[in-house]
């Protein structure tokens, strides 16, 4: 999505992310894989590990915002950030389905449990908007994030539409690029956390 590939490089002193044209280092599993196509078949403390040599052995610079992308639920990964770094909170994304809003309640009181922050919610899919006619359109159901929000008092931070525009910015490698105001309330907290 940010339009990044090639190796990681390094030195003796650790390795350097990889820097966006926006000027945004980054690091992922795939930038570590000799072929963006190979699985990670790793068991989770193996994958708990490297995540960890992320923020210990790469060399950060100038760091304002670190923010940690971790797969959905309650495993391994989650649990290892949760652990080793100090976070100053988290976003927890969901989307519309029924299913979904399960695993984020196993989310929220993971990271309650955990005692780290919840900055908010943000759904993602959460409607598409007929560029005809303006109708909102729930495409995978009714969304669920209001009452999630309600029963555990947290703030809905945003709601990221279904749009093939978006879609095929993020193919092109130009999410930075995008124009959109989805997740001003999100950026806004984040700050004020981190003051």
């Amino acid at each position: 999505m940010f339009g990044v590939s090639g190796e990681i490089r390094g030195s003796e002193a650790g390795a350097y992310p990889v820097t966006t044209a926006g000027g945004i280092d980054i690091v992922s599993m795939n930038l570590l894989l000799e072929h963006t196509t190979d699985p990670v078949v790793w068991r989770g403390p193996i994958i708990s590990g490297v995540v960890k040599q992320f923020w210990h052995d790469f060399i950060w610079q100038d760091v304002d915002y670190m923010f940690v992308d971790m797969p959905p639920g309650t495993g391994d990964v989650p649990l290892t950030v949760m652990q080793s770094i100090k976070l100053d909170g988290i976003v927890i994304v969901t989307s519309p389905q029924e299913l979904v809003s399960m695993i984020v309640e196993k989310a929220v009181k993971m990271a309650e449990a955990m005692k780290v922050p919840i900055l908010g919610l943000v759904e993602n899919m959460s409607y598409f908007e007929c560029p005809d006619c303006g109708k909102r359109h729930e495409i995978y159901g009714h969304s669920h994030i209001e009452e999630i929000a309600s029963q555990y008092k947290l703030d809905i931070l945003g709601r990221i539409p279904i749009m093939p525009a978006l879609a095929a910015e993020c193919d092109a490698g130009q999410i930075e690029t995008t124009d959109g105001d989805w997740l001003n309330e999100a950026a806004e907290k984040i700050l004020a956390a981190n003051k």
